[in-house]
């Protein structure tokens, strides 16, 4: 189990989890998931970082299809930022516990400001990564706003 599973069934979430062999030679980890799922990129969401007003302590974290792209200055707006910008992924690491291609937005080892993509609220469940690159989670996008004390917001493009 990984904090991100543990976290769900704390809460008594109700939530699926997928597993699939993740192909090391693929760095597309998000569509990789979709394909092998075979679920609807537009239900499977990455996680990513980001860093407000050039402050690489200052990171927040989106959650956003993996068929888009995050649009950074959407990201900044929704955190109350100037400006936005991609994380160190070294950061990102250190301040999740988790690895790039297996960051869940849930069970990071600190609480981030969390947005996610307003195309979710179209699901009654999405998939994200339940923390570890092979593994996902699926759940309700209110749960994971819940669990996240996230926000819905506009940033995919």
């Amino acid at each position: 189990m990984t904090p991100a599973i543990n976290l769900a069934k704390k809460h008594k979430i109700a939530h699926k989890v997928h597993q699939y062999l993740h192909d090391p030679n693929n760095t597309n980890f998000g569509l990789e998931a979709a394909e092998v799922l075979g679920q609807d990129p537009a239900r499977v969401f990455k996680t990513l970082l980001f860093s407000c007003n050039g402050d690489p302590r200052q990171l927040a974290v989106a959650i956003v299809p993996v068929a888009g792209m995050l649009d950074l200055k959407s990201a900044a707006k929704a955190a109350g930022a100037k400006k936005a910008e991609m994380a160190d992924p070294a950061i990102a690491e250190k301040t999740t516990g988790y690895i790039v291609g297996g960051i869940s937005p849930l069970g990071q080892k600190k609480r981030l400001p969390t947005f996610l993509d307003d195309s979710a609220k179209d699901y009654d469940t999405i998939c994200v990564s339940a923390g570890r690159r092979g593994l996902e989670i699926e759940l309700a996008p209110k749960d994971l706003l819940q669990l996240t004390c996230g926000q819905l917001a506009a940033l995919a493009r």
